[in-house]
């Protein structure tokens, strides 16, 4: 619906014209007010364009995209990477999905950032992938900016503190969602989990979307409240045993990628065919790695910000 608009009040117009007064007779030392309360500083040039692309929080369809580079192909990994762009203008979504069929489950495999496991170390997703020989790379749940969450790679227990929804690699092949609090890291190795992700919501869960997604909290530490609006996102998604799809949208760019909200993601994971998704850390984080190139364009400004760790494939 077109919202009206009304033009500003004489309050507000006399408002502005006793702040401009004020700061002109004050002199040019107090330009900085001028700036901050009379100079217009548009962010978003077509507030309607914008919203549309959140009506629903799609990407739209996925279509058949464009491939990116050559596939890869091993005698127990195969993995074809395509970039994907919907609508226009503001309502521009740009991303990359990653298809990926494995022979044995293990070879999706996780690092970290400068080969060491705690708080506040970081590393881009380009430089991990380079270190570990991989052929692809995501960025992983930056478990390093919390202490909560269990955390398995690689068939070791990293970490053992459950708090939230998690998500489970099995070394079967099968993937799960599961209640990081009613259990144990223990009691997944035992069961054979072979990585973990600590971060979420999932977004599908036996193809359906879960109600709520949109208003889910993974930290609620100080100016990190929440993962809700349209944001560029990193997700996980299961088309079968040993079928994997993995997708990073681009956002906060309008007129390139204005992102998705947590529902959009859900559809978009629908739409690709899979039936268990599950959302990991996103914004500045989101980065795809295929063949030693980062293929997206974090943030619009084509640079990466550093992670805790990637999961990836190694040549």
């Amino acid at each position: 619906m077109k919202r009206l608009r009304f033009p500003k009040s004489r309050i507000g117009r006399a408002f502005v014209a006793g702040v401009t007064a004020l700061v002109l007779a004050a002199g040019g030392g107090s330009a900085w007010a001028l700036d901050r309360y009379v100079v217009d500083h548009v962010q978003i040039a077509d507030v309607d364009a914008y919203e549309a692309a959140q009506d629903g929080g799609g990407a739209g369809s996925p279509g058949d995209g464009t491939v990116v580079g050559s596939t890869y192909t091993s005698s127990d990994a195969t993995v074809t990477v395509s970039k994907h762009t919907t609508g226009s203008g503001a309502a521009t979504v740009t991303y990359f999905v990653a298809d990926v069929m494995l022979g044995d489950a293990t070879r999706l495999r996780s690092a970290f950032a400068d080969n060491a496991f705690g708080a506040n170390i970081v590393e881009n997703t380009s430089a991990i992938a380079a270190g570990n020989g991989a052929v692809f790379a995501i960025n992983g749940d930056y478990y390093g900016f919390r202490d909560t969450g269990i955390e398995i790679r690689d068939g070791v227990i990293y970490r053992d503190a459950g708090a939230r929804q998690g998500l489970a690699f099995y070394r079967d092949g099968h993937v799960e969602v599961y209640d990081e609090t009613a259990t144990t890291a223990r009691q997944l190795l035992a069961d054979g989990v072979w990585n973990t992700l600590s971060f979420g919501p999932a977004v599908l869960v036996d193809g359906a979307i879960p109600d709520g997604i949109d208003d889910v909290e993974v930290d609620t530490n100080f100016g990190n409240h929440s993962i809700q609006g349209a944001q560029p996102r990193t997700a996980v998604g299961v088309v079968d045993a040993n079928h994997l799809i993995f997708v990073v949208v681009d956002g906060r760019s309008p007129g390139y990628s204005a992102g998705v909200t947590m529902t959009g993601l859900a559809q978009l994971m629908q739409q690709l065919g899979a039936k268990t998704a599950y959302n990991i850390d996103g914004g500045g984080s989101s980065t795809m790695v295929f063949d030693g190139e980062v293929v997206n364009n974090p943030l619009g400004k084509g640079t990466e910000r550093g992670t805790s760790d990637i999961l990836y494939i190694e040549r």
